[in-house]
């Protein structure tokens, strides 16, 4: 918790919370990978502490394929001795294969497609330019039937427009603009989750249509 903290202060923009998410926001995040038969190919990006890393974890089988990108490089550390290493040591984790890459998920060395791509990136803090990138590269690296599984804290626009200046608000606009747009492309569902601080809304995005998709969110 102290090192999330830490981190949330230092750097905000690409933390977006200063409490991780809830055992319960993480069920809801990765409940899709449960459900795939056969040999799962799962990518989690920006996963912080690994409050949905854990969630995974749990789920993966021999023959499994586990990537995650994470840019900041105090949570890889801690991701890599108190999540993934435990795990790795772990015997009948064997036939799983856990990669972490300390990276952007624009210039990771990813090999594709994916079944299911977690996000835990905070959209509502980023440039819409740097938006548009990470969801080509995810739809990219996406199977046409896979799944792309993010999130947002509840009402965070309408919370944070009356204390930005023109340009701020005139950001979280597009922001949520370009959010309605993928939804609408790609069947977007959504699921609102209480039991979380604050709570969330967690949106599952599919496969296919990809360049349209994140195309239209420009205009």
């Amino acid at each position: 918790m102290l090192d999330f903290l830490t981190e949330a202060i230092r750097n905000f923009r690409s933390t977006g919370s200063v409490w991780p998410s809830s055992p319960i926001l993480a069920k809801t995040m990765t409940s899709t990978i449960a459900r795939i038969e056969g040999p799962r190919r799962v990518l989690e990006v920006g996963p912080g502490t690994g409050p949905f890393t854990k969630a995974i974890l749990s789920k993966l089988r021999s023959g499994d394929h586990f990537d995650l990108v994470e840019i900041n490089e105090t949570f890889c550390r801690k991701l890599e001795k108190d999540v993934l290493g435990k795990y790795r040591k772990e015997r009948r984790h064997a036939g799983v294969h856990v990669k972490l890459h300390c990276a952007p998920i624009e210039e990771a060395d990813l090999a594709g497609p994916y079944d299911v791509i977690v996000c835990g990136l905070p959209f509502n803090n980023f440039p819409p330019k740097l938006m548009r990138q990470i969801f080509r590269r995810m739809f990219e690296l996406l199977k046409d039937n896979g799944e792309i599984v993010y999130f947002e804290y509840a009402g965070v626009r309408v919370i944070k427009s009356p204390v930005m200046d023109r340009a701020g608000r005139a950001r979280l606009k597009r922001i949520g603009a370009i959010g309605k747009s993928l939804r609408r492309k790609h069947e977007g569902e959504k699921e609102l989750v209480l039991g979380n601080f604050p709570p969330a809304i967690a949106y599952r995005l599919k496969g296919g249509g990809k360049p349209r998709a994140v195309a239209a969110a420009r205009r």
